[in-house]
């Protein structure tokens, strides 16, 4: 059987099925019946003839092996189907429609508010979706149309913007370091309520590769603005972009000399969007603004 007939409806329940781990579940996010997303199903695996796509168990709907291997081209379709939506939603030489950004969840959350706050304002027709992941968005798959990396792109068919570098360090309220022994080199660490990562492997293997010293964490979560609160809260010490520290004159920098770290900072889109007149209109503000961002921080740094 043809595997192209099924319609798109079945594949887009498909894939917020494999998303959610339930009917229930995907037919929210969806805003569809919970009966039309099992009959959706039922009509996908009829028409691909190839069995059963999910089994149930009492964590939910569990996907065989002919659900897994169809999982990324389904995600892949619901990606170009939405690029789709978004390339329509306005003329190409229109300041107008929509764009979407994605960022990690330190940078969404915490630097873009204001820079989007001023692209609203200069474009008001503009709508922005906001993606915060901590992983890279694939821009060819059209996942995003622009994206903020901590890393160099090394993708063909991209275009990117270096907008320099971010010093990361170990930072502590000070209430926390006025009520706790003094950290003088990295030994005293030990004594101290330092904040990591969780479960997160590549985090564990990156602030390992650079500090391979720093002590058990006495919190951990995977979660970086958790991370960031808890500093802000006065838990302990904890890794934070110097930019972000410099906001709050309550955080105090711990053992600089010896805890230092740079994240490579790039604003990227896909190249065959650079003629679109909001995708860069958005590639070109968020370039300004992280470009500011970046120089505070090395500003107040020196």
């Amino acid at each position: 059987m043809d595997i192209g007939a099924p319609a798109w409806d079945l594949w887009r329940t498909f894939d917020a099925v494999m998303r959610e781990g339930s009917l229930s579940s995907a037919a929210r996010a969806l805003g569809l019946t919970q009966p039309t997303a099992g009959r959706h199903i039922a009509e996908l695996e009829t028409a691909l003839g190839a069995g059963a796509l999910f089994t149930r168990s009492a964590r939910g709907l569990q996907p065989t092996e002919t659900a897994q291997a169809l999982a990324a081209h389904a995600e892949a379709m619901t990606a170009a189907a939405a690029a789709l939506v978004r390339i329509a939603s306005a003329p190409a030489d229109a300041a107008a429609g929509v764009v979407r950004i994605s960022a990690s969840e330190v940078v969404g959350a915490e630097v873009l508010p204001p820079i989007l706050a001023d692209l609203q304002a200069a474009h008001p027709g503009l709508a922005v979706e906001l993606l915060l992941t901590n992983t890279a968005s694939d821009l060819l798959r059209r996942d995003a149309d622009v994206a903020i990396r901590m890393t160099q792109p090394r993708q063909q068919a991209l275009l990117a913007k270096s907008v320099g570098r971010i010093r990361l360090g170990l930072y502590a309220h000070r209430d926390y370091l006025a009520r706790s022994a003094p950290v003088e080199s990295a030994a005293d660490l030990a004594r101290h309520a330092v904040i990591g990562f969780d479960r997160d492997a590549a985090s564990l293997r990156a602030i390992n590769a650079v500090w391979p010293d720093l002590p058990s964490f006495a919190l951990r979560t995977d979660n970086q603005l958790a991370q960031v609160a808890a500093v802000r809260a006065g838990f302990g010490i904890g890794v934070m972009q110097d930019p972000l520290a410099h906001r709050d004159p309550s955080l105090v920098p711990v053992l600089r000399e010896t805890y230092t770290a740079y994240l490579s900072v790039w604003v990227v889109m896909h190249e065959d969007l650079r003629s679109t007149r909001r995708m860069r209109i958005v590639f070109d503000a968020l370039v300004e603004g992280l470009t500011a961002h970046v120089k505070a921080g090395v500003e107040r740094s020196g």
